[in-house]
Formats: C-alpha cells, sequence, structure tokens
C-alpha cells in the first residue's frame, strides 16, 4: 500500500506543469536596472527546449540613423518607434511559438499606461503570454544603472520616477520578484517557481 502523503506527492508531480518543459512566451516586467535583460538572457540559455530571448531595447536599437534616444525624452518620435519594436518583438514571438518554440521578451512596461503596454503585448503576442515583474528595491536598480553605459544609462532622476512608477503593479494581480537579494541564477530559479503557478492558474490581466 502506498502512504496517502507519498501517493498525494505522487500526483501533484504529474499534475503540476513543468515550466522548464512547456512551451511558454513569457513578459519579464521592470524598471531599468532590473535585471530583466540579464536574468532573461540566463533564463533562456539554460532551458531544456528551445527557447528565444527577445529584447525590445534590442529591436529598438536597430534604428541607427534617426534613433529615438531614451535619454533625449519621450515624445511621438520616441512613442511611434517604441510602438513598432513592440509589434515587430510580437510578430517574431508568435512566429518562434509556432515553431514550438519558447520565448522570452523584456520591457519597463507602466501599470498606469494599460493600452500602451500591457495591453498591447497581449496585442501582439497573444492571451498565453505570462507577465512576471522584476521588482527589487531603489538602491539596487540606481547601483546597476550606474554600471551601464551609453545610452542604456538614465539620469538617476529618471531611473527614480520609474521605478516609483513600477510599484503600481503591487496589488494588481500579476506575480512579483523581489530579487534585490538574489543573483542572475537565484532569480531564474524563483521565475521557474513563479511560471509554475502561473501555468497551473494563469493570473487574469
Amino acid at each position: 500500500m502506498v502512504p496517502v502523503g507519498a501517493a498525494e506527492s505522487r500526483r501533484t508531480a504529474t499534475t503540476v506543469p513543468d515550466p522548464t518543459t512547456t512551451t511558454l512566451a513569457v513578459l519579464l516586467i521592470g524598471p531599468a536596472g532590473a535585471g530583466k535583460t540579464s536574468v532573461a538572457r540566463y533564463w533562456a540559455d539554460r532551458r531544456r527546449v528551445p527557447t528565444a530571448h527577445i529584447s525590445l531595447d534590442d529591436v529598438r536599437e536597430w534604428v541607427r540613423s534617426g534613433f529615438a534616444d531614451p535619454q533625449s525624452g519621450w515624445n511621438d518620435h520616441s512613442e511611434a518607434q517604441y510602438r513598432l519594436a513592440r509589434r515587430t518583438c510580437g510578430f517574431a514571438a508568435r512566429n518562434f511559438l509556432a515553431n514550438g518554440i519558447s520565448c522570452i521578451l523584456d520591457d519597463a512596461v507602466f501599470p498606469d499606461r494599460p493600452v500602451v503596454g500591457l495591453g498591447g503585448w497581449k496585442r501582439h503576442v497573444g492571451p498565453g503570454l505570462l507577465p512576471v515583474v522584476l521588482l527589487p528595491g531603489l538602491d539596487v536598480v540606481l547601483e546597476r544603472n550606474a554600471e551601464r553605459t551609453g545610452n542604456r544609462r538614465l539620469t538617476d532622476e529618471e531611473v527614480a520616477r520609474i521605478h516609483g512608477r513600477m510599484a503600481g503593479w503591487y496589488g494588481s494581480g500579476l506575480p512579483i520578484i523581489d530579487n534585490s537579494q538574489l543573483d542572475v541564477p537565484g532569480t531564474a530559479r524563483v521565475l521557474d517557481e513563479v511560471l509554475a503557478r502561473a501555468i497551473a492558474s494563469p493570473p487574469s490581466w
């Protein structure tokens, strides 16, 4: 006779989806300096199924002459390039998924702009997209931002403003990972745990 505890454990093991072998579309959200790109690359590199990493910032920088530098502020020109880059990312993600390749996208999506931000990603990638928020403390993102170079580095004031707006994700129902005390491998492990729960019970967004 199998003990009740062992039987329950066996049922759980067979019913809880394994995020490391499931074809997924993940959107990693967070402020500048949250570690989105580093975590996304690490997570994608080590999965047991084919996985692509799509960074919105990388796609935006495909524009060379006439690039709307975020350091110059947000205007109609930068808004148009952002929307174009997001559509391009969504198109790529759908193609990867259609061919059995998972993808993880990263972007600094603001909770107070649902139509432009999260709603746009859902529209371009599909309703199966799983959003996860990386939100370390302000001191952490300021330190990481200071290590950046070129147009990826923002002023401390801009970083603080972005971080403050990201606090709106609390209470949104989306899973939030505070990776202030976690390195990249540790954050990736927590991400897998969060995704296992999200697959089993998708968040309403």
